[in-house]
Formats: structure tokens, C-alpha cells, sequence
């Protein structure tokens, strides 16, 4: 888990203690530096599978938890790449809307998506050729080349753009796509308020790096534990920024 390692390495000089945890139906958040998000995996949890520590998190530090990104128990997991976007914030973020380089990009190419995004609609209509990874079994839908997402090994090296959610951290995917996604010499873009905003991103080949920034954590951390759904600028207006960042 080399790509953990590093963004964990990455992150480590703001290094911590931990203010707050909450892990939503959606979404997790860690208080620490800064406030980090993470998707929450793992729901529901099997009987007796606790998160390590429970009732005590906000006693430890920020690595503390990002060692949590190493689990197979995903709801830790979630917690861990929460924890390591509270003490990693975008050095030289760009002005770009992320959304439409993306769609440029993707215009008239072949396409591989690993996650859901509000603009995929969008990209199916432009480009050439779409294939869309999906892990729910009962969302695959070959006709339309939604796809389990073990095919990613026959799918990606013939792409020519790649995009994955930054949530693949939390199932430890993203270090595989991402070695795919280099087999291919392809335009490779990391995002979602999962992605760390870390420029470790662009040792592994990736091309544009997008994710959150929280300016208010109380009240995105009340929200996140309030209700399922996405965290966005139309539900957390003035408390939540996206920010973008080149290689």
C-alpha cells in the first residue's frame, strides 16, 4: 500500500491531535488541522465488527487515524482517509473548473470511469467510447458498459482517459487503476471529497487532481452526521470549496 504510505508520509509534518470524528451514512469526517472527508464504506457493518478504539478517537493524533486507511474494515478505512485530508491541504491549487477540462478532455476519446459523478451523463454524450466500473452487483448494466469492476485489467490500458473517485483509497483500488491507467499513457484525473489534495498524486501519473476543502468543519461535520446524500456547494453553501490542482 506504497500510495498510503506516501500520502500518510506526505501529510505528516501537520500532524495533529484530533478534535472531532463523526462517520455518517454517506460521508465521514475527521477535525484535526484542517477538517478532512472521507466517503463512508462498510454500511451496514456486520454484527461485532466495531471501529477500533470506538468512543476514543478523539484521543488519539491525525496519524493516529490515518494509520486507520490501512483496514479492510472499511468503515475504519473511511476514517483513515478522513483523517489524512484533516492534515493535507492543496499547495498550489489552480483556478479551473475541473468539470469542464474534464469534459474537454474526454470529448471524442475513450473513456474509463471508476465512481459516480453528477457530470457522467455529460461525458457519456461526448466521448467516443464509455466504460463506467461499478462494485454493486445489482447496478451492472453491460448493455450500456456498466461493468464489474474487475475488468478494469482488460478495460484500461486501451483508454485514453481515466478517472477515478478518490474513494478507491478507502478499498485500496486506487494504487491498481492507477498502475493501469500509466500502462496506457493515459490523461488520468483523481477526485471527489475523498482525494487528498497532495501532490504525492502526481508520482503515480496522475494529471489532475481535484477534491474539498471544508471552511466551516462544525457545520459540515453536523450535516455529514445528520443525513445521507452528497456534500456540495448547494447543500453546504459558504462551509465547502473544491479545489484543483496540475501536474
Amino acid at each position: 500500500m506504497k500510495l498510503i504510505d506516501d500520502l500518510i508520509a506526505y501529510a505528516s509534518p501537520n500532524n495533529t491531535r484530533v478534535l472531532d470524528v463523526r462517520v455518517g451514512v454517506s460521508w465521514t469526517g475527521v477535525w484535526s488541522k484542517h477538517c478532512g472527508l472521507a466517503k463512508t464504506y462498510g454500511i451496514p457493518v456486520a454484527h461485532g465488527n466495531y471501529t477500533r478504539d470506538m468512543g476514543h478517537l478523539t484521543e488519539k493524533t491525525a496519524l493516529e487515524l490515518a494509520a486507520y486507511s490501512y483496514s479492510w474494515n472499511l468503515v475504519e478505512a473511511s476514517i483513515g482517509v478522513a483523517a489524512i485530508n484533516s492534515i493535507t491541504k492543496a499547495k498550489r491549487s489552480v483556478n479551473i473548473n475541473a468539470r469542464d477540462l474534464i469534459l474537454d478532455k474526454a470529448r471524442g476519446k475513450k473513456v474509463a470511469v471508476s465512481g459516480s459523478f453528477p457530470f457522467t451523463p455529460e461525458l457519456h454524450k461526448l466521448a467516443k467510447e464509455m466504460w463506467v466500473f461499478e462494485l454493486d452487483q445489482s447496478k451492472l448494466d453491460p448493455s450500456n458498459r456498466i461493468i464489474t469492476e474487475t475488468a478494469a485489467e482488460h478495460i484500461i490500458p486501451d483508454c485514453e482517459v481515466v478517472i477515478i473517485t478518490g474513494s478507491t483509497l478507502i478499498n485500496k483500488s486506487a494504487e491498481r487503476l492507477l498502475e493501469l491507467a500509466q500502462i496506457a499513457r493515459a490523461y488520468t484525473v483523481v477526485l471527489g471529497p475523498s482525494t487528498p489534495l497532495s501532490e504525492v498524486w502526481f508520482d503515480y501519473g496522475v494529471d489532475l487532481v481535484a477534491g474539498a476543502e471544508v471552511i466551516q468543519p462544525e457545520a459540515v461535520l453536523l450535516k455529514l452526521s445528520q443525513s445521507g446524500g452528497m456534500l456540495d456547494t448547494r447543500v453546504c453553501p459558504g462551509e465547502i470549496v473544491f479545489k484543483a490542482m496540475q501536474r
